[in-house]
């Protein structure tokens, strides 16, 4: 396994004359959404014309700076409402980085629209996902992190939530459940997760965008994998570390036929990415996997009994 070093893509970043740190971007006592483009016709609700209210966010309470990264490569039909979801929470101390890997539909035009409201954003070539994840955390400040991909998007009042949690129970990682929205049916379901321990971590389960930790755990992403890059990361990244569910969806994945979650076509990338993770050069054959299994079966039964209504 080679990961990358985060810090010479912040090098690379410093030497093409950016100004480290970022700046946060400015919140209002009335907030965002009349500053920020209009939403396009006919869209209405959150996060179009519709915010987090300002006045949630406790003046006396110094809150952590978060950093939330975007990915973004042709996804113009989405990538408006994942912005707007991170900026209309109006959290007091945010920075919002986008890399963009050179998209040919809509997305940039629609990024420059938000430029202002942006700590950074570029638009060019790069090698993928993996590696624009890793380049927008390698500029990162903030005492946590979570990136949303640019065809999902968070629900409102999340980062109110999930940083209020990271402050009262003082753990490392946080996570929720997760909505699905098919866009062609309409259809919304929901995605439950279980609380884990370190022996279960290898079954895979937690919905990404859902997801939020502190930088001091922070590790890069394997750039090799395409599909499982998520799953990967947790492995290294949430394992011997205090961790908290909230028990309600964080986020909303749009399922469309160009989504990897969803997309038949990509059934051969998600097992080459399957043999790099368990290979004897990475983390290995799971032995006992079977008995994992096993047990995490009887671990759901078990938790369904105990938590009905």
């Amino acid at each position: 396994m080679n990961l990358p070093d985060l810090q010479s893509y912040r090098s690379n970043f410093i030497s093409k004359g950016v100004e480290l740190p970022l700046p946060v971007i400015a919140g209002t006592d009335n907030g965002l959404l009349k500053q920020l483009p209009s939403p396009p016709s006919g869209k209405t609700g959150w996060p179009w014309n519709e915010q987090v209210e300002p006045a949630v966010y406790d003046h006396k309470i110094n809150w952590p700076k978060l950093t939330i990264v975007t990915p973004s490569y042709n996804q113009a039909d989405f990538l408006e409402q994942t912005i707007r979801t991170v900026l209309l929470q109006n959290y007091p101390n945010l920075e919002y980085i986008i890399i963009d890997g050179g998209s040919n539909d809509q997305s940039k035009q629609i990024i420059e629209k938000y430029a202002s409201w942006l700590s950074y954003y570029q638009s060019e070539k790069d090698n993928g996902q993996s590696h624009a994840i890793n380049m927008g955390f390698s500029l990162s400040s903030g005492r946590y992190h979570a990136w949303i991909n640019s065809d999902d998007y968070y629900l409102k009042g999340v980062f109110h939530k999930v940083i209020s949690k990271f402050m009262s129970a003082k753990v490392d990682f946080i996570y929720g459940y997760g909505n699905d929205y098919n866009v062609l049916s309409g259809k919304t379901t929901t995605t439950r997760i279980l609380p884990f321990i370190d022996y279960f971590i290898k079954i895979p389960g937690l919905v990404q965008p859902s997801t939020f930790w502190s930088a001091a755990i922070h590790e890069p992403i394997w750039e090799e994998l395409h599909c499982s890059l998520d799953f990967e990361l947790w492995l290294r990244l949430v394992k011997g570390h205090s961790r908290v569910l909230i028990k309600e969806p964080l986020s909303v994945a749009n399922v469309h036929d160009q989504a990897k979650t969803h997309s038949p076509k990509m059934k051969a990338q998600w097992e080459a990415d399957h043999q790099k993770i368990w290979a004897a050069d990475a983390h290995g054959t799971v032995h006992e996997w079977k008995k994992i299994v096993f047990l995490n079966r009887i671990r759901i039964k078990l938790y369904s009994l105990f938590t009905k209504k």
